[in-house]
């Protein structure tokens, strides 16, 4: 059996109904729902604006400061790896010289126990050390300020660890080199210096 609803009371449907016909009650929450609706307004908005760019100031500062500062180490430690480096390979070889062929304050040449001539040059014009042989070329520093080789005596001086200074290639026992390397870690500062490195090398096959 169907059902029709022919009549409503329409007294009835505004107690009911939505917001339209709502009791004064209802026009509170309307208002505060409205309040809530809207947008900053200018002052609030410039207050928001200076607050966000000091932090990201702050912000862009500490990221700059610590590239930097990871620049400058990284560069440090490659200076340092470099040096340790040539001053292995420089070790190796002339304590296995047997004849020291030529001397110069940037440039020195012998010949190792396999009779293969080996020359270490300095380039002050490129600031670059190099390991040569008569099949390749080593550069063994980059950046170097300056290098000088300095020649000993197997004699030392009384009351001293130090050796009298050699005169002639015959009566060289000691070889001592020193070196300074500085470079940029990027373009805009300014040329890091690491601390002089000296060693002095005996030739043990000599």
């Amino acid at each position: 059996m169907d059902c029709k609803i022919t009549s409503f009371n329409r007294a009835a449907s505004g107690r009911t109904g939505g917001f339209a016909n709502a009791s004064p009650p209802f026009w509170g929450l309307r208002q505060r729902s409205a309040r809530r609706q809207r947008g900053m307004t200018l002052i609030e908005t410039l207050i928001a604006l200076g607050i966000s760019v000091l932090v990201l100031s702050q912000v862009c500062a500490l990221w700059f400061y610590s590239t930097r500062s990871f620049a400058a180490q990284a560069s440090y430690a490659a200076l340092d790896q470099d040096s340790q480096r040539s001053l292995d390979w420089l070790s190796r070889d002339v304590r296995q010289a047997t004849n020291l062929i030529s001397f110069g304050t940037n440039a020195i040449s012998f010949k190792n126990l396999s009779g293969q001539t080996i020359n270490y040059t300095y380039q002050p014009t490129s600031r670059t050390f190099s390991r040569i042989t008569p099949t390749s070329r080593t550069t063994l520093l980059k950046d170097c300020q300056w290098l000088t080789f300095r020649m000993f005596q197997r004699t030392p001086v009384s009351g001293s660890y130090d050796q009298y200074p050699a005169t002639d290639l015959a009566t060289c026992k000691v070889i001592e080199v020193s070196w300074k390397c500085s470079r940029r870690p990027y373009p805009t500062s300014g040329e890091q210096t690491e601390y002089m490195q000296s060693a002095r090398i005996v030739l043990r096959s000599k």
